[in-house]
């Protein structure tokens, strides 16, 4: 009888910096079946040892020690994708309210005098 053969693992990102934001799973809990055995973590050390130590975000829960193997990098081009996307030409109570800020902070930070640009009024 042979063995079953395993698809190849995905490629992923080894090396991670500090500060990093990552989705951690952790393995003893995924393999005895706990629902929630995935983490967003911020890694707050490397080591030599090719492991890293990362905190929850929110709770700080510590994991020491982790095998990078579990864990997976989360692009900041997720985190601005709403903003990057912003419907210029929908009204602007469409748009997400990150999106908005962006906007305003963007146009008050290029615009030679100090001034607040009006919004168009919000149709219904």
């Amino acid at each position: 009888m042979t063995s079953p053969t395993r698809a190849p693992a995905a490629a992923h990102q080894t090396v991670y910096s500090k500060d990093d934001f990552v989705l951690y799973r952790d393995p003893k809990l995924f393999w005895e079946g706990n629902p929630n055995c995935t983490f967003i973590c911020q890694v707050t050390s490397a080591w030599s040892d090719r492991t890293y130590d990362l905190v929850t975000l929110g709770v700080r829960r510590s994991f020491p020690n982790v095998d990078p193997t579990f864990m997976r990098l989360l692009p900041p081009t997720d985190v601005m994708h709403d903003i990057d996307t912003a419907p210029l030409s929908e009204p602007a109570s469409e748009m997400v309210p990150a999106a908005v800020a962006w906007l305003r902070q963007h146009v008050r930070n290029h615009t030679a005098a100090p001034t607040h640009p009006e919004l168009p009024p919000a149709q219904h």
